[in-house]
């Protein structure tokens, strides 16, 4: 009688937890990027991108033009704040004139993704002097298209 309830129990827990991660895989953002970009290994030009985080542990991050010109899945890690987020963001790694996306967050949550760096941006990184570094936020917007 204890194992049966045990199993019921763990049954519950395993379907509440995937039934978050559902929820999470389904909520998409929107947003303009006004500069050519690198996602993971990829070149990504200007122009407005529909993300959404996917995959069994909400890992995958699906980057998809609006106008279906070009889209990426990359794994990311997860990134952890102190409080949950007041907006959905973008934030992107500048060097001069080159832009790598770095994070991905969704409002009102605390945990967001982190993309790692790929080998182009670690050489970029190596040959630009401290001072051309910085960090570009974007606000994203809810996507209120479906796919």
């Amino acid at each position: 009688m204890k194992t049966r309830a045990l199993v019921m129990a763990a049954v519950m827990a395993l379907t509440a937890m995937a039934t978050t991660q559902v929820a999470q895989a389904q909520q998409r953002v929107t947003v303009n990027i006004p500069f050519d970009f690198v996602a993971g290994n990829v070149h990504l030009t200007a122009g407005d991108y529909i993300l959404s985080v996917s995959g069994p542990t909400g890992s995958l991050l699906l980057i998809s033009a609006k106008d279906s010109t070009a889209s990426v899945f990359i794994n990311t890690n997860a990134a952890v704040s102190r409080a949950p987020q007041t907006e959905s963001k973008l934030v992107f790694n500048r060097y001069g004139d080159r832009y790598f996306l770095s994070q991905v967050w969704h409002e009102g949550y605390a945990q967001g993704r982190q993309l790692l760096k790929s080998p182009r941006e670690k050489e970029v990184l190596q040959s630009t002097e401290i001072q051309d570094q910085s960090q570009v936020t974007l606000v994203a917007g809810l996507a209120t298209t479906t796919r």
